[in-house]
């Protein structure tokens, strides 16, 4: 790390990435402030641990002088906050957070992996073989992995690997992160229109990684899921002295509810299920290869990755039931989720839950994406907060139009988290899975107790 930062104040630390940058920063002996208008768990919880939570919540330009060596300024605050205004006026060096990222990096091999879904995950199989092989390395990531507490480590390691996604830096810099690290290696897992607040049309969504293509240095990598049409159109693209990798979806095969991944004439039996993870455990390995790793390497260590939080998370089962969570929020990984499961349990009924929550999915004219994403569930239901439609200022939306635009006429919609809950406790569970798929929370819903009410 740069040794000449000493005090660091966060404006919008509430943020998840920005709190676990905070707290990395902290537990590497750097003094850390923050503030936020607003602080929500897990960040509130983790904060308050380490000591961070602002004591108060708004915001407050004496929280800014000129002993401070440098501001981080998160994607929740605005061009006009007040602190903001001061550290200008101080000149006081004011970072965004992948800019910052970038600066503690820049002497490092930077490994970048973008994607509109998978970047978690493959990340963070990454990251697990890397830690179990010992190697020294920094790494950035979305999610926390089972078995490793920080979601974010810098040193003076060679390597970083870095989830890069392709939402704006920040509210005084539009241009999209994962083009601020400055990759060697790039991976690219697939392209699915998303964040339509920023990017209102497919064409300058999908432009955003066309640049990060065109960024790849000469002698550097770009590594691309070759299943995926326009991954495959943007990658294959002749570049100068640019070397292009491709994967897809390995050989597997599926015994008593458990994935084996196929090794020549071995079989690795895994803890992680579904086509798309085997998709994301190639591209994983292909990009492991590039920094060191070897095959051999790679599948000793792979078979005891456990997933990510709010990844096909497994809540609670029994002999006839199994409760699972997951952060899917848009189409492509709606559809990756739900046939994952009827992939692993073929013999069993389907009950799924996934609530509208992103701006993009609670806009009606993005809704028609769903088309045919949500027909693997024999039950299937829509969840609705009446609250984020109001808070985004966007209208309602009718059951009839959920409907339609997933085009399937048995869906039901719900706007209560009372009612859901009631429905699912009384619902008579019996060879059956049920899965929650939110980036949200249902509305409060604790899931997790529900989960236990169900398996009882």
């Amino acid at each position: 790390m740069n040794q000449n930062i000493e005090k660091v104040h966060f404006i919008a630390i509430g943020g998840s990435v920005m709190s676990n940058l905070a707290i990395a920063l902290h537990n590497n002996g750097i003094k850390v402030s923050g503030s936020d208008d607003k602080v929500y768990d897990p960040a509130k919880s983790a904060l308050e641990a380490a000591g961070l939570l602002p004591a108060s919540l708004g915001w407050d330009e004496k929280n800014i002088d000129d002993s401070l060596d440098a501001v981080i300024l998160g994607m929740h605050a605005k061009a006009d906050n007040p602190e903001l205004l001061k550290a200008n006026e101080l000149g006081v060096k004011v970072y965004s957070y992948p800019d910052f990222i970038y600066e503690q990096s820049k002497n490092k091999q930077r490994v970048v992996i973008c994607g509109s879904h998978g970047k978690t995950t493959i990340t963070a199989m990454i990251v697990h073989v890397l830690k179990y092989h010992n190697k020294e390395f920094d790494f950035v990531i979305g999610a926390r992995i089972n078995g490793i507490e920080q979601t974010i480590q810098l040193s003076d390691a060679p390597v970083i690997i870095i989830e890069g996604d392709e939402y704006l830096t920040s509210p005084i810099d539009r241009v999209p992160k994962f083009l601020k690290y400055h990759h060697h290696i790039a991976l690219v897992s697939g392209i699915a229109w998303d964040h339509i607040n920023v990017y209102p049309t497919l064409d300058s969504y999908v432009e955003q990684f066309e640049l990060l293509a065109d960024a790849t240095p000469k002698a550097g990598t770009l590594i691309y899921n070759e299943e995926d049409d326009l991954t495959s159109v943007i990658c294959k693209k002749e570049r100068f002295d640019v070397k292009t990798e491709s994967y897809s979806t390995p050989k597997y095969k599926i015994k008593n509810g458990q994935f084996f991944i196929i090794n020549e004439d071995d079989k690795v039996a895994l803890k992680v299920f579904g086509k798309h993870n085997m998709q994301n455990l190639n591209g994983a390995k292909t990009l492991l290869a590039r920094i060191g790793i070897t095959d051999d390497q790679f599948y000793e260590a792979i078979g005891s990755f456990e997933g990510t939080q709010k990844r096909n998370n497994l809540l609670a089962k029994n002999d006839s039931v199994s409760v699972y969570e997951d952060f899917a929020h848009a189409p492509s990984k709606l559809k990756a989720t739900v046939n994952a499961l009827k992939e692993l349990h073929p013999e069993r009924k389907l009950t799924a839950c996934f609530e509208l929550h992103t701006f993009s999915s609670l806009n009606k004219a993005f809704l028609k994406h769903y088309k045919n994403t949500y027909n693997s569930p024999e039950t299937a239901i829509v969840f609705v907060n009446k609250k984020n439609l109001s808070q985004k200022d966007l209208p309602e939306i009718s059951q009839e139009e959920i409907r339609k635009n997933f085009h399937r006429d048995d869906i039901l919609v719900i706007d209560d988290a009372e009612e859901l809950s009631s429905l699912l406790s009384k619902k008579s569970w019996n060879n059956e899975d049920l899965i929650f798929m939110s980036s949200g929370n249902f509305d409060g819903l604790n899931i997790k107790t529900l989960a236990q009410t169900i398996i009882r």
